[in-house]
């Protein structure tokens, strides 16, 4: 009973703590909405329903997404095994798995998978931890079980929610309040997005239960994702490259999804400088061969991407969807089920047909900021057309690589010039290079050989008699955080 009491006052003083220097945003929200809450409201499924039925690329995204979801029902649950320092890729799992399955449920009321996802979500639950000292583990898993708790609410059994609630609240939202784990609150980068996103998911699903903590929680979310969402500033491009686009903005999409549901306002969060204009620079930043702009720590194939929607509902731009057409259109369905997030797209296609999507009017996109762009193509119906990229910027932006400017170049449905993009973290971790770069940086103001793709060389740009960048201390820290 002591230890209870002292872990309760250790808990209460550090709400406290956060919320004397916050601001009330949810003082005038109006009252939160019952079970389910999180992003699709009772009685809202029936409008996802008729936008399958009238279109048959949606048809055949929803019987995909059910196909994968057939699938699990007898999949073995995820076990707590890391990857290196990391638990993220079962996070990632767990998200993808939870957030399908209580999808399935809410649209057929198959008793399948309302089992299957509730077994999954006692799985995750068990574990020990969810891994706090790489918090973005943390938060990924915390938005899975708290969609999984909320969109399952009505019919889990009283003995699972108390489960499922309890690891919530322990393993996800109170260590967000340690300062050894929470440093992602001042960061102006992805880190921020997805983290704020997670805590603030758990925090509307415990809400009844936890509502001074669950207010204080949501505040602080609406404080601090401001700081990277000024990256966007002034006109959209995203500083961090397309993959991170998918990650740090899908998230940020996510959070302001879900407060707007809850509490019938996104707080000012899409008036933000640029961030509605972001869906521009990532329309962009696809080639005609559909391969991406993969400048920084970014992959070469492109992908279905559910925010574009909320951005082209918010915008009232159909044309925003062209590049997602596209893929909805031409590719199997079956290619966009490892997509975490893809139920999303569900609920954010606002009963749009493919056949409203018209072909932007623009063929060049300039972006400014940390990592200005400028891309620029001969069609956006030609597959073959002519299409340049080109970056500037700096390698100290979060995930640059050591250039400050690099260019693509596709033309006849070949990419001519190149970019290497991104190198797995754990292939350099497990093999020591990454405290290696660090010592090399440091001594001689460049990157190992045994890193080329994260160097000029690797670039389609020239150099001065072999002489690399000599970066500046921010990127020494930036890899230590890495």
């Amino acid at each position: 009973m002591n230890a209870f009491l002292l872990r309760l006052t250790a808990i209460l003083l550090l709400v406290n703590f956060v919320a004397i220097a916050q601001v009330d945003h949810l003082a005038t929200a109006h009252k939160l909405p019952n079970h389910p809450r999180l992003l699709l409201l009772t009685g809202e499924e029936e409008a996802i329903k008729r936008t399958i039925g009238a279109d048959k690329s949606w048809d055949n995204l929803h019987q995909a997404i059910l196909k994968e979801c057939d699938g699990l029902v007898d999949a073995a649950p995820l076990e707590r095994i890391k990857i290196g320092r990391r638990l993220l890729d079962k996070s990632r799992e767990g998200l993808r798995r939870v957030f399908f399955l209580s999808y399935a449920w809410r649209l057929t009321h198959q008793e399948t998978y309302l089992k299957r996802a509730e077994k999954e979500l006692l799985t995750l639950s068990a574990f020990e931890d969810w891994n706090p000292t790489h918090f973005l583990d943390v938060a990924e898993m915390t938005m899975a079980v708290s969609i999984g708790y909320d969109w399952l609410y009505n019919d889990l059994s009283e003995q699972s929610r108390s489960i499922i609630k309890e690891a919530i609240l322990k393993k996800g939202i109170e260590p967000s309040l340690d300062a050894k784990y929470n440093s992602w609150l001042k960061a102006t980068h992805n880190w921020n997005q997805v983290c704020n996103a997670g805590m603030t998911y758990g925090a509307l699903a415990i809400y009844e239960d936890q509502p001074e903590l669950a207010k204080s929680i949501i505040n602080r979310a609406l404080e601090s994702v401001v700081l990277p969402m000024g990256d966007y500033s002034p006109n959209g491009a995203y500083p961090e490259g397309y993959s991170y686009w998918g990650y740090g903005t899908s998230f940020n999409v996510m959070l302001i999804s879900a407060v707007d549901k809850a509490f019938g306002t996104d707080f000012g969060l899409t008036k933000q400088p640029g961030f509605l204009k972001t869906a521009g620079y990532l329309e962009n930043m696809t080639g005609p061969s559909g391969n991406a702009f993969n400048y920084s720590d970014s992959g070469l194939s492109g992908e279905l991407q559910p925010a574009m929607f909320w951005f082209a509902q918010q915008s009232k731009d159909p044309s925003l969807l062209w590049v997602e057409r596209s893929r909805l259109q031409n590719n199997d369905p079956k290619k966009h089920v490892r997509n975490r997030l893809l139920p999303a797209i569900m609920l954010w296609s606002n009963g749009v047909g493919m056949n409203a999507i018209g072909e932007p009017k623009s063929t060049m996109w300039v972006g400014e900021g940390r990592n200005p762009v400028a891309l620029m193509r001969t069609s956006w119906s030609d597959p073959t057309a002519i299409y340049v990229g080109l970056k500037a910027g700096s390698p100290s932006v979060n995930h640059a690589h050591m250039d400050i400017g690099s260019f693509i170049m596709e033309a006849d449905g070949v990419r001519w010039a190149m970019d290497f993009g991104m190198q797995e973290y754990e292939s350099l971790e497990s093999k020591g290079w990454i405290s290696g770069i660090v010592s090399r940086i440091r001594n001689a103001g460049r990157f190992s050989d045994t890193t080329i793709s994260y160097t000029t060389p690797s670039r389609s740009i020239t150099d001065c008699n072999g002489l690399l960048e000599k970066p500046p201390s921010r990127v020494i820290r930036l890899l230590r955080s890495l």
